[in-house]
């Protein structure tokens, strides 16, 4: 894609893709282009929950996870344009930073 959001497929999961306004449970690592790790749930052992499709999440979450199935795995490309912008978040997420999250699709229920 021109925009530079992309998924690349580490798995195959099982069942049908995750619609939106599904109810999902995912697991992630999020790391800047250099590697550093920002945030994860696996150390916390608490998979994030949100609904897809509602803006709970950055913009390519909302893509990214629609295009899994449960137990799949992902790493989503999130470009600026699809992550937090020129705002970025002080302290954790530069400004205009293309954000690398190795996602899992645990589950997903309407």
């Amino acid at each position: 894609m021109s925009s530079g959001f992309k998924v690349d497929f580490k798995s195959q999961g099982s069942g049908g893709v995750c619609p939106v306004g599904a109810t999902v449970r995912v697991h992630y690592t999020g790391r800047l282009e250099d590697g550093t790790v920002f945030d994860s749930s696996i150390p916390r052992g608490e998979p994030l929950e949100f609904v897809v499709g509602q803006g709970q999440v950055i913009k390519g979450w909302d893509l990214g996870i629609t295009q899994l199935k449960a137990g799949q795995k992902a790493v989503l490309t999130c470009p600026p344009s699809h992550a937090y912008g020129a705002a970025g978040i002080p302290g954790v997420i530069p400004k205009n930073a293309t954000l690398i999250f190795e996602v899992e699709l645990l589950e997903f229920n309407m």
